[in-house]
């Protein structure tokens, strides 16, 4: 069973000027499959339409036309048997009212009608000695993880998190991130909304790349890389460069450039040209003594597919 399905799904707004209305689209004709089990990711400049997906996900917002069903059940008529199965963590949205943390998550658990314990889960994510303090003294990333421990209850299937990394410093990013996964080993989908690369790299095992309300691009990261022709670059360090050698590197195939300093050849290439490069060292009269390479990186990726770069 899909955890999310996203059928032809349209949403548009109604704007008024001073002279006349007019129609804006957020989302437009949006096929989407999130799989049962994977972490993924879902990436997109500011105004792309990510959170106008989530809210749909959701029921916070209706779509002008299209269906959604998450973890089987049609959002627009099942909306409450699907909020029980669902863990958010919204952005934009922080603890409220006078409550302490715990409060905040006690809250969360009865709401649910869960058997969890509060101080099991704020310990999980990092706040457990600051659960007494009343939330109004909490920085961004203390309101961020407490928001994350209220996500959790009831063990749900599906969680939704929405720039999760926001105000975390560089040990709740850690932390979130070994909680996503221990989620996802449990059995849990997540679905993971972010513009830091490095958080959606590290954790997701398929990317969504949302562009003026159109999708541009949905597979994993490596399949991206193929796909886009994104460029690497190879580092050989050799006991001498042979030019017969880098001759023949500069002629293959994807190979878009060729340095070297005497001691090592740095060549700049496609994903798929990476091992021709080295084996041709290898091939070679000289000694290959390291070799390292360089990724495309999800950031490059992203940027290459949002300015219409990548087909």
């Amino acid at each position: 069973m899909s955890a999310i399905e996203l059928r032809g799904v349209t949403k548009r707004y109604e704007r008024t000027g001073f002279v006349r209305s007019r129609s804006v689209t957020a989302l437009h004709d949006l096929d989407l499959t999130v799989r049962s089990g994977e972490v993924f990711g879902f990436l997109g400049p500011n105004g792309a339409g990510k959170s106008t997906t989530i809210d749909i996900l959701l029921d916070y917002a209706a779509p002008t036309e299209g269906s959604v069903r998450v973890l089987g059940r049609d959002v627009a008529t099942e909306s409450t048997a699907v909020r029980e199965r669902v863990g958010v963590l919204p952005d934009g949205y922080g603890p409220i009212g006078e409550r302490t943390g715990r409060e905040h998550v006690t809250f969360a658990i009865e709401a649910k009608d869960a058997d969890d314990d509060p101080d099991d889960l704020l310990e999980r994510v990092g706040m457990h000695s600051v659960g007494d303090y009343p939330v109004t003294e909490y920085s961004k990333g203390m309101a961020q993880r407490l928001m994350l421990a209220m996500a959790l209850v009831g063990d749900p299937d599906l969680l939704v998190l929405d720039e999760p990394s926001t105000g975390l410093d560089p040990n709740g990013a850690r932390t979130m991130r070994r909680i996503v996964r221990e989620e996802n080993e449990r059995g849990a989908t997540v679905f993971f909304s972010s513009h830091i690369m490095e958080q959606v790299e590290a954790v997701c095992d398929r990317v969504a790349i949302l562009d003026g309300g159109e999708l541009v691009a949905v597979d994993t990261i490596d399949a991206l890389r193929e796909s886009s022709g994104g460029t690497s670059s190879v580092t050989i360090d050799l006991s001498s460069v042979p030019d017969a050698a880098v001759a023949r590197v500069r002629s293959l195939e994807g190979v878009t450039g060729v340095t070297s300093d005497g001691a090592s050849v740095v060549v700049a290439c496609t994903d798929a040209a990476k091992a021709p490069v080295i084996a041709a060292f290898y091939e070679s009269a000289a000694d290959v003594r390291n070799v390292t390479t360089d990724e495309t990186s999800l950031e490059e990726l992203f940027e290459s597919y949002t300015r219409g770069v990548a087909q």
